[in-house]
């Protein structure tokens, strides 16, 4: 890889954290739980391409980074529908979730 696009990958990817960090703490707790649904669906498929850059067997570096955004990637999607499942059983009511346990 030559330095000109290792350094532009760097700067794509700082500029991309910089962003969503931007955009996530400006999002009122009112709106979390509906947008839980959207960044799991992101998450997903942030998964497809990690286990394409995992797959492609270039060389050994690509394909640990690509087992590491794998494993980030599908902690993120596990974790999202924890949340949004106990997020969920908040709104039910107390009878409904007495009868499931």
């Amino acid at each position: 890889m030559e330095l000109s696009m290792l350094f532009g990958s760097v700067y794509i990817f700082v500029l991309a954290g910089f962003v969503g960090f931007q955009l996530i703490t400006r999002v009122p707790p009112l709106l979390h739980t509906p947008l839980m649904s959207a960044t799991n669906a992101i998450s997903a498929i942030s998964v497809v391409g990690a286990v394409l850059v995992a797959g492609s067997g270039h060389d050994t570096v690509t394909n640990i980074l690509g087992g590491v955004a794998v494993a980030s990637a599908m902690s993120n999607v596990v974790g999202g529908f924890m949340i949004t499942q106990r997020m969920l059983k908040m709104f039910k009511k107390e009878e409904a979730q007495k009868g499931h346990k």
